[in-house]
């Protein structure tokens, strides 16, 4: 882990997940972390001396950006002020280019990542792109920033980021709604409404679980579970109709990829 210290711009979820990713790593005392609306977990942190919080002005060593794309034009100037010439920049914003971050905050030391949400507890993936100049060093530097979290994969070609994005920075949400509606279901049917919740939250987890601990892939799994002309294979054969599961997948990360664009251009 990179021992360099850190200036975080944004500290919402995924900020939040970031910063509680890197402390368990042990960088306790190297982060700064600017946050004007800081909550309860950040206050906690920097009482307990982990983190600064909205020090004044400096220029940063490594500076992560993790504000909702919207709003970084509006906070550009800002974060260009932190920025030197030896300032590593890497941003954690949907739809803001590396063209962008040069032209806002006047470095060519820019990379981007997409880290999703079990970064907080260390079982994240995350998504690396780098200029295509950038130096060996400059992965190094920014694997070591993100691997706390969980896998980097990459680095990948900006112009793949935004599918990828789809599927893996979107996907715990996707894995959170596949509980939501499964406990409605069983809801529908007549179960108790905690008893469902329970079962449909244990039972992803569970399912996350056994593909994490199998070399096996997950259609694979999915085949073993089914026994022929059973009650799952009546399920499936439900879920997996042309116009069904697989399609409406399509279309899902198909709008994703569609905003990730229009974000870019909102930005750009």
């Amino acid at each position: 882990m990179t021992h360099r210290p850190i200036t975080l711009i944004g500290a919402g979820r995924m900020g939040s997940a970031l910063a509680g990713g890197w402390l368990k790593a042990g960088l306790g005392g190297r982060i700064d972390i600017v946050e004007p609306r800081a909550g309860d977990l950040l206050q906690g942190w920097a009482e307990a001396g982990q983190v600064t919080l909205n020090s004044h002005i400096a220029l940063a060593d490594i500076l992560v950006i993790a504000v909702k794309p919207q709003v970084f034009g509006d906070l550009a100037d800002e974060i260009a002020a932190r920025v030197g010439p030896e300032t590593q920049v890497l941003s954690i914003m949907a739809g803001v280019s590396l063209a962008t971050l040069t032209a806002k905050l006047g470095t060519r030391k820019t990379a981007r990542a997409m880290p999703n949400t079990p970064g907080l507890v260390g079982r994240g993936v995350t998504l690396l792109c780098l200029p295509e100049e950038a130096e060996a060093q400059v992965e190094a530097d920014m694997r070591a920033l993100l691997e706390p979290l969980g896998s980097v994969e990459g680095p990948i070609g900006e112009d793949l980021l935004p599918a990828a994005t789809a599927v893996s920075g979107c996907g715990p949400a996707y894995g959170f709604l596949l509980a939501e509606v499964m406990a409605a279901a069983g809801i529908a049917h007549g179960l108790d409404p905690d008893l469902a919740t329970r079962l449909a939250r244990k039972t992803v987890e569970g399912a996350g679980a056994l593909m994490a601990g199998s070399p096996e892939d997950a259609a694979t799994l999915r085949r073993n579970v089914t026994s022929p002309n059973g009650v799952t294979q009546a399920a499936l054969e439900v879920l997996m109709r042309e116009d069904a599961l697989p399609s409406i997948f399509v279309a899902a990360i198909g709008a994703a990829i569609k905003r990730d664009r229009a974000l870019s251009e909102e930005t750009g």
